[in-house]
């Protein structure tokens, strides 16, 4: 008899991408057989992102997409996940009869009793219990690292605590619970012996890990344990709240050469009026002063971060005030989103709900008030050299390469340009003498004299 062939489509975020891979490892292991075919699918799992209106919108074009399969192909089953599923349990079935399955984020680990009722005929399978329930911290072990270039997620913790008043994550995902110690240790070894050199630390807030299983903020310890690991050369931090940093954490990056001197700190806003209103802990003068702390122990330091604009009832005058925190504050990475009114969340119901044409205009000038800043801030690097890790050489050119600096996360900032000789290999380092600069990235050539 010829085995289940299962398909996958993993959507919204790095954290739900580590869901995709568990889910693939404990698929594998019950005998299924994971096709990148969507055509040959008998079942394909729309791993589903829920947090705003746009993610869901891309979940159900991509439902819509693949149930063609069920006319043209062999598909019979339908299976999603993650959060657009925990967000609508209720109404999934009726508004997309095309859905088979739901499961829930706090039951993806249960998938393989899904595909086994799918098989066996049922239809309108729903496996959603408790958004709180915690992962069986063996199966991290099993995941299937889809990442390529010589890095990979490690996420330390589950759900959110932090009550922002725009935010449906803690309704989706649950309360913030730590993993063990010793589980992450166990999975980052398992990463490096897979070949993993950087390891990209997530969570809905990685500055909180710990609180919960150990009584205080563990983050620069486990950072130092996992530094120990043979094989791991870069650690890179993300989602990491200002209000959270605490020295013992800035001096952890500043000592341990294997810790990336980048920090993606999502502040939102910076105008105390907007701040509280969002629901958020930081202050302008906090993040004034732990940005301060970081730049003045090491001057190279990046710092990126995230924004929303046109959250109800920001006045121009909020707006400038983040304008001129923006110019003060010279981030050297930024994004910025128009705010999104989700419903079942306390901003959804706010007044002076901004004009969506005010929220794109607002984007677009801190967007390209950020340009400038960042070309500036890329012309400085010219001259210096930098320890690159390679991504994959430019088709079409002769001897160029693309890659990361210490700078630069996977698919969310810029790349190192540069040339090279011979066979380059995705996910090895080398080091590279900047010669010129763009908006966002570095072009230059490897220095092969350079001695770390």
């Amino acid at each position: 008899m010829e085995r289940t062939k299962i398909a996958f489509v993993s959507l919204g975020c790095d954290k739900n991408l580590m869901d995709s891979e568990i889910m693939i490892g404990l698929i594998e292991e019950e005998g299924y057989i994971i096709t990148p075919d969507e055509s040959d699918a008998d079942i394909i799992i729309v791993n589903s992102c829920g947090f705003i209106m746009d993610a869901n919108e891309e979940a159900i074009d991509n439902i819509l997409r693949i149930a063609d399969y069920k006319i043209n192909g062999k598909l019979y089953g339908i299976i999603v996940t993650g959060c657009m599923a925990q967000r609508y349990k209720e109404e999934i079935f009726k508004s997309l009869p095309e859905v088979d399955a739901v499961v829930g984020t706090g039951d993806f680990e249960k998938i393989g009793e899904v595909i086994k009722a799918l098989t066996e005929g049922k239809k309108q399978v729903k496996l959603i219990t408790d958004s709180n329930n915690k992962l069986r911290e063996e199966n991290s072990l099993k995941r299937k690292i889809s990442t390529a270039g010589g890095f990979a997620y490690l996420k330390i913790a589950e759900g959110c605590d932090n009550l922002c008043t725009y935010c449906t994550i803690p309704s989706l995902r649950g309360k913030y619970r730590s993993r063990t110690m010793e589980s992450l240790l166990s999975e980052a070894r398992m990463l490096s012996e897979n070949g993993v050199k950087e390891i990209i630390v997530i969570a809905q807030d990685t500055s909180m890990y710990g609180t919960d299983i150990y009584g205080k903020k563990a983050l620069p310890n486990l950072l130092r344990k996992i530094s120990e690991i043979d094989g791991i050369e870069w650690i890179r931090i993300l989602y990491c709240y200002p209000e959270n940093i605490t020295d013992e954490l800035i001096d952890e990056i500043y000592k341990n050469d294997k810790i990336c001197q980048y920090l993606d700190m999502p502040i939102q806003h910076s105008d105390d009026k907007i701040l509280k209103r969002m629901g958020r802990k930081s202050t302008r003068e906090g993040l004034l002063s732990v940005i301060g702390k970081i730049r003045e122990k090491m001057p190279d330091f990046c710092v990126r971060t995230t924004l929303i604009v046109g959250f109800p009832g920001e006045t121009e005058e909020n707006f400038n005030n983040l304008v001129n925190f923006v110019k003060e504050v010279e981030f050297d990475r930024l994004g910025v989103f128009t705010y999104s009114r989700e419903e079942n969340t306390p901003a959804y119901k706010m007044r002076d709900q901004i004009d969506e044409d005010v929220k794109k205009q607002r984007k677009d000038y801190i967007m390209e008030l950020q340009k400038s800043i960042s070309s500036k801030k890329c012309d400085g690097f010219i001259g210096k050299t930098l320890k690159v890790i390679i991504e994959g050489k430019i088709e079409g050119e002769d001897n160029v390469f693309c890659g990361r600096s210490y700078r630069d996360c996977y698919e969310i900032d810029g790349f190192v340009f540069f040339k090279g000789e011979g066979d380059l290999i995705a996910g090895d380092f080398v080091f590279v003498k900047i010669t010129g600069a763009s908006d966002y990235d570095l072009i230059g050539v490897i220095d092969y004299e350079f001695a770390e």
